[in-house]
């Protein structure tokens, strides 16, 4: 079996809005000398693709309704927020002071509607108060990155959009994917044999969430600056996958 490299991508700089991600990372590949190959795959921080898309939005300049200060008052959060919150969501499933867990308006389910204070600068007045919202759309993002870089260099690459989720029945937070293109979400493995020949009857594994993971090893999630890595190595061929192949629907999700 070949072995997984993940290289952290070095010199990439604060993204602001409008910022071409394309041509920032391919600067960075060759900052980290590293030579992109077919089948390669480059994963990105969310944070960074929403801030080149403008996703970052004011507070002071959001107006709560009266069921977000509802909800506000439940959780002990800012009313504000959690407008933004109901805006970015189709449901909220769960509440509790200091948490909300909604049905992103993505399809996965996510605390807090995935909105983020770290690492996320203002532009330069003291009173405003930034936060940062989800790509609207990051299958679009992804595919839209990988056109640029292939057009660029004519190379066929896979790329994936990465955040930190919580999951039900386990503590901390794990890199998983929200995004992706290029690459399989989910290998369906029915059918294959084990190793005693038994033939797999229901295995479905997710690849892009299992790469994700490791990924957020290599980035981290404070102070690293670390928001992009390169991939080579993937052990399955790479096809075009969707972020739907990983959200269970919702008459077979047993745990709402």
């Amino acid at each position: 079996m070949s072995s997984l490299t993940i290289t952290p991508l070095q010199k990439i700089p604060l993204i602001r809005q409008n910022d071409n991600l394309a041509d920032i990372l391919l600067k960075s590949l060759r900052d980290t000398k590293v030579n992109p190959q077919n089948d390669d795959i480059i994963i990105l921080a969310q944070k960074i693709v929403s801030k080149a898309e403008g996703r970052m939005r004011n507070v002071a300049e959001v107006a709560p309704s009266i069921r977000a200060v509802e909800l506000a008052e439940k959780t002990q959060k800012d009313a504000r927020i959690v407008e933004l919150m109901l805006q970015e969501s189709n449901e909220v499933l769960r509440n509790r002071v200091g948490a909300i867990i909604v049905e992103h308006k993505l399809g996965f389910i996510c605390a807090n509607a995935g909105i983020d204070h770290s690492n996320v600068a203002g532009l330069g007045n003291e009173k405003e108060e930034y936060v940062l919202l989800l790509p609207e759309n990051p299958d679009e993002s992804a595919r839209r990155l990988r056109n640029e870089i292939r057009q660029k260099t004519g190379i066929n690459i896979g790329v994936m959009i990465i955040d930190s989720h919580g999951r039900a029945w386990r503590n901390g937070t794990v890199g998983v994917c929200i995004g992706l293109s290029g690459i399989p979400a989910v290998m369906d493995e029915r059918g294959w044999k084990d190793l005693f020949g038994y033939t797999l009857q229901v295995t479905m594994v997710g690849v892009a969430d299992e790469l994700a993971a490791a990924a957020s090893l290599m980035m981290g999630q404070a102070a690293e600056g670390t928001p992009a890595v390169h991939v080579r190595g993937f052990p399955y061929p790479l096809r075009e996958g969707s972020l739907k192949e990983l959200i269970r629907p919702k008459e077979q999700d047993m745990f709402r």
